[in-house]
């Protein structure tokens, strides 16, 4: 008897059956995060927006001019748009089907490919509404079209339950595309919409399309609002919302546009007081965080146009160098959207734009606007050129002391800073760096941690707050020193994530509001000077204890007032007082080593940056110096502060 394995079980044996076809809405059922990103809180909302950015496109096209998104007090999404509804009619390639099914239950179906539905559109892949239909428990979609009330409901993960049929007649000349949707809790780690996360989104959207009007209603209990958007300013008044919570330098906000057969740009600008630069740039309505061609064009031109005005006007003078660009744009508050009929976006992301031909645009289009605004603005632009003059000495002053930084760096071989207890592990991926406030709470984390993955870094007292510093003022200060120092991968432009020392840069700060300022001060400190160790998620802030109680004889860690309430619903008969932590002085090390820092049985908060434009403001409104902006903010954004990242 043989006993040879068969073909099928040889090792290494690899034919045509062990190749899988997925069918229909199936791969992204299997593996939603490749159409989503994941299956947290961004993943969850990315829903609302591929179903928002179908009825944008409509508006885009001029089909469409109010889109209404309620939060259903069932936990589902109902999102309405009054443009031409989607095609009804039976579909030519699957003729048992209508074009409506198709869209939702066949992957890069749509009116986006060919030309004739849209001449331009964020949502070019074509896999939208059709991914919201597979990672939802139910989903009915509404076309009101030839005054007819067309209706068909899938279930399931997108199985249709009806087919596409007429229910009743369209509200008198109505036409339109109703989406309702119920996220399946089976896919996501949890189904509960915020609100502020939709507002924020759907805001950006009515700025980017002039005239738009976007209604939100939240229908779940203890939640109920609503709010409407609509700016006939459009991108001007986004600029004019982003500067409310700085200091103008004038009150004007400038503005261009230009258009082409295929393609448009439009841009807005106003210079602020302030020392950051906020230059958000859209194609076809969709964020391009990481620019691309349109942004090159404008940086190019702006650099141009505003040196060779100030030559003209002799506030730069013969022997005196260009300004640069930095200069130029610090304080600078710009929105450049441009819509084409044929993006090239990089990767499913769509954060660069790649299309060289808009390049060409946007520059010619800054360099003959913008000269005729500064031409017909002379005192705003005199304003704006001796911000920049003030800029470039101050870079100059940087850079000496960058320079010395650089020296003193570990990458240069001078040593770490004194204060640092550094891992003996060297390799980045396991390594982690506790910035702890103070030294007594440094020493119990000395203690605590495991000194083979984990550095602490104490500093003292609160950070100096860099939104109100220029680079030159910062680069003196002994913590951020420190801090530069400690991370090795530089600061600002010359800030390198590739060289960063440890992947997981985590603030350790008192759960308490003075530890609420450390964690705000230094996170505003790397998202201005380390934005790259943000948006890379390498920043992270622990989460100490608020409460601890006894349990017969054991003490138990409460992490804020939500674990309190749980535990105390689970635990009725509770008697105890509970002890408030004020500080992390007040553990010893064993404490903060279980409780904090152990990695087994720790909680940490990976803090992220998907929207730079919206961080930029909270940045702004956090650490500026409006007051009452900054009370609103909090009062506003304190019951989801289980969200808040910065």
């Amino acid at each position: 008897m043989s006993t040879d394995p068969s073909p099928r079980t040889q090792p290494g044996s690899y034919g045509a059956r062990d190749i899988t076809v997925l069918e229909g809405l199936e791969p992204v059922r299997r593996r939603p995060g490749m159409f989503i990103g994941s299956t947290g809180p961004s993943g969850l909302h990315h829903l609302i927006w591929e179903v928002v950015d179908n009825s944008v496109d409509e508006a885009m096209a001029g089909h469409c001019t109010r889109i209404d998104v309620t939060l259903l007090a069932d936990g589902g999404v109902r999102v309405a748009d009054d443009g031409r509804g989607i095609p009804v009619d039976t579909h030519p390639q699957h003729r048992s089907k209508s074009a409506a099914e198709v869209v939702l239950t066949v992957l890069h179906a749509g009116g986006k490919f060919g030309g004739g539905g849209y001449r331009v559109s964020g949502g070019l892949h074509g896999v939208g509404v059709s991914v919201v239909n597979a990672l939802s428990r139910r989903l009915v979609l509404e076309i009101d079209r030839q005054s007819r009330h067309h209706r068909i409901e899938f279930a399931d993960g997108g199985r249709p339950r009806t087919k596409l049929e007429v229910v009743g007649a369209a509200p008198r000349g109505r036409t339109g595309t109703t989406v309702s949707f119920w996220p399946d809790p089976g896919v996501f780690e949890d189904i509960e919409f915020r609100a502020q996360t939709v507002i924020e989104r759907l805001q950006v959207m009515a700025f980017l399309n002039r005239a738009l009007e976007i209604r939100f209603a939240d229908q779940r209990p203890d939640h109920a609002q609503q709010v409407t958007f609509r700016y006939t300013g459009g991108i001007v008044d986004y600029v004019r919302h982003l500067n409310a919570s700085k200091e103008a330098l004038f009150k004007k906000v400038g503005s261009y546009g230009q258009a082409e057969e295929t393609q448009e740009v439009e841009v807005a600008f106003q210079w602020n007081s302030g020392f950051y630069e906020s230059v958000h740039s859209f194609a076809n309505g969709i964020a391009t965080s990481e620019g691309g061609m349109h942004e090159e064009g404008f940086r190019k031109a702006l650099t141009n146009a505003v040196n060779k005005y100030a030559r003209v006007k002799g506030q730069l003078k013969g022997k005196d160098d260009n300004l640069l660009g930095e200069d130029i744009r610090e304080g600078l508050t710009a929105i450049i959207s441009v819509r084409l009929a044929e993006p090239q976006f990089e990767g499913q992301t769509k954060a660069k734009l790649g299309n060289v031909s808009i390049r060409s645009l946007v520059e010619r289009a800054t360099n003959e606007k913008l000269a005729e605004w500064l031409e017909e603005n002379p005192r705003e632009a005199h304003q704006m050129v001796q911000k920049s003059t003030l800029a470039a000495r101050a870079r100059l002053a940087a850079r000496q002391a960058r320079d010395l930084t650089r020296r003193k760096s570990a990458l240069e071989g001078a040593g770490l800073p004194g204060k640092l207890v550094d891992c003996s592990s060297r390799d980045p991926r396991e390594s982690e760096l506790f910035i702890v406030e103070g030294n007594s709470a440094g020493g119990s984390a000395k203690d605590a941690r495991d000194p083979r993955t984990q550095a602490i870094l104490p500093i003292r007292g609160k950070i100096l707050n860099v939104e109100r510093a220029r680079i030159d003022k910062m680069l003196k200060n002994v913590e951020i020193q420190a801090l530069i120092a400690a991370i090795g991968a530089g600061l600002a432009d010359d800030f390198d994530v590739t060289k960063i020392r440890y992947h997981k840069v985590i603030i350790l700060a008192d759960a308490d509001v003075d530890g609420s300022h450390i964690r705000t001060l230094l996170l505003t400190f790397f998202f201005r000077q380390m934005r790259q160790l943000v948006e890379g998620g390498f920043a992270y802030v622990a989460q100490p204890p608020l409460y601890s109680t006894l349990v017969g004889k054991e003490k138990v860690y409460l992490k804020d007032d939500s674990a309190k309430a749980a535990f105390l619903a689970a635990h009725p008969d509770h008697r105890a007082d509970f002890q408030r932590l004020k500080g992390l002085g007040e553990m010893d090390f064993g404490e903060l080593r279980d409780t904090t820092m152990d990695s087994g049985r720790r909680s940490l908060l990976q803090v992220g940056v998907e929207q730079a434009a919206i961080a930029d403001e909270v940045c702004s409104i956090l650490m500026g110096e409006d007051v009452e902006l900054r009370r609103h903010f909090i009062q506003t954004n304190a019951k989801d502060v289980r969200f808040l990242d910065i």
